[in-house]
């Protein structure tokens, strides 16, 4: 009987939510596209506010999300632990790819220093890091990818 409730509250819910996007959308296409590009004033009026409507969705969103995935990492303890870990080895080879990583000068095709560039820069390293990070990641990805199709080639 619970969930039933639950049920009708969410149905309510999305329902008030897409009648709301739906008014938003209208009065958006009834400024028409002409008087939207040209004058700021109506653009303000009539696409801003499903603007912050879209943010604020989503916004909203990714919070009960972020909620509800914790709950349900509370409540089972060895999935907490399991993410733990798991976040523990890609902290671990973050700081492998940071310490990988460059941080020495970055030219252009005219050996120009690039802004934001010079040696020793933090930019440098962070884009050093995250390269290096990404090309851990797919290595071991490539590698598990191998493993199963070995073990596939195996079985069968």
């Amino acid at each position: 009987m619970k969930d039933n409730k639950i049920t009708k509250i969410i149905t309510y819910a999305v329902t008030a939510i897409a009648v709301i996007g739906i008014i938003l959308l209208v009065r958006v296409l009834m400024a028409g596209e002409g008087a939207v590009q040209d004058d700021v004033d109506v653009a303000n009026k009539v696409v801003s506010p499903l603007v912050y409507f879209s943010q604020y969705l989503l916004y909203f969103t990714i919070g009960v999300t972020i909620v509800l995935s914790l709950l349900g990492l509370f409540k089972n303890l060895e999935s907490l632990k399991k993410t733990l870990l798991a976040l523990a080895v890609l902290c671990l080879l973050f700081v492998t790819a940071y310490f990988i990583a460059d941080s020495s000068v970055v030219l252009d095709n005219a050996d120009v220093i690039l802004e934001g560039g010079e040696a020793g820069s933090s930019i440098n390293r962070l884009v050093g890091t995250g390269i290096w990070f990404s090309m851990i990641l797919g290595f071991i990805g490539l590698g598990f990818f191998i493993l199963d199709l070995v073990k596939g080639l195996i079985k069968s």
